[in-house]
């Protein structure tokens, strides 16, 4: 893995949505070692001069500067401490922030301004932090979310080489579950892959019994450099699964429609059976 420093202009990026219940990202860094095959955010790295989206997961850039400059914009007149987003594009808990600790000045930032947040992540390095983001919990509203694909450890281990085993994010989700809200991402379900009932009713279970507030689920949505490059990923190493996910995602929109009623029926009954509510517009997954 390459690891780059450099500086970024501002630290806070503003964004309109009407899928998402925020408006402004923090992104720590650009790029992700999680490795995750179906990642929506590989196409970030085009932006980056020399760079490409096959290098997503193999160089990583560090805003090396990012706590000087969220200082600045947090203490501006201009800001009206709005609820930000600590990720989006990226996991602000990757393997690079074990080496770079940026992440305790931001929270001692937002602690300082009592500014509230969402995160989520695919990793247990954010319990590092658990007394800053306890002492934020005191002062302003703190969301915790950890993605979860899979209970299959071969299985994850196929599509998120990269990240830690589901048992270690549940812990996560056990862990701040004592003093805030946290919620379990299944995002992205993946046809044939991700979505059979077994492992959805036993994310479920899991997080119930860690007393997760929540559980939002989405299903996998292939655009831009994601597509391609997940369906090469097929091609290598799900070779018999390739032909049905080609089918689900061609123009024909009426297949796609009749696997998301039934998938979806499926996911409300479970949801319903463990005591969580209807299902809520996704927030993005990382």
């Amino acid at each position: 893995m390459k690891i780059t420093e450099i500086a970024c202009k501002s630290a806070l990026h503003h964004h309109q949505s009407k899928w998402l219940p925020f408006e402004w990202d923090l992104n720590v860094y650009r790029g992700c070692t999680h490795g995750c095959k179906y990642c929506y955010a590989m196409y970030s790295h085009s932006y980056i001069d020399n760079s490409t989206t096959e290098n997503y997961f193999r160089e990583t850039f560090v805003k090396s500067n990012i706590v000087e400059q969220l200082a600045k914009e947090l203490a501006s007149p201009k800001w009206k401490g709005e609820l930000i987003n600590l990720g989006g594009v990226t996991d602000n808990y990757q393997h690079a922030e074990a080496k770079y600790k940026l992440m305790p000045d931001i929270w001692r930032l937002l602690i300082k301004h009592k500014n509230p947040v969402v995160i989520s992540t695919k990793s247990d390095l954010i319990l590092r932090d658990y007394d800053l983001i306890a002492a934020l919990a005191r002062v302003a509203s703190v969301q915790i979310a950890v993605t979860v694909t899979t209970a299959d450890y071969g299985m994850q281990r196929l599509l998120e080489p990269g990240a830690v085993d589901a048992d270690r994010r549940f812990i996560v989700l056990r862990e701040f579950s004592k003093f805030t809200t946290t919620g379990l991402h299944m995002m992205p379900v993946i046809p044939y892959m991700t979505d059979c009932y077994d492992n959805i009713d036993s994310l479920m279970a899991i997080a119930a019994s860690c007393k997760v507030s929540y559980v939002l689920p989405a299903i996998m949505n292939l655009r831009g450099a994601t597509r391609q490059a997940f369906f090469d990923f097929l091609l290598k190493k799900q070779p018999a699964v390739q032909p049905e996910m080609l089918k689900l995602y061609g123009k024909d929109k009426t297949l796609m429609k009749a696997y998301k009623k039934k998938l979806y029926a499926v996911i409300r009954e479970r949801m319903s059976h463990y005591g969580y509510g209807t299902i809520a517009k996704p927030s993005g997954y990382l």
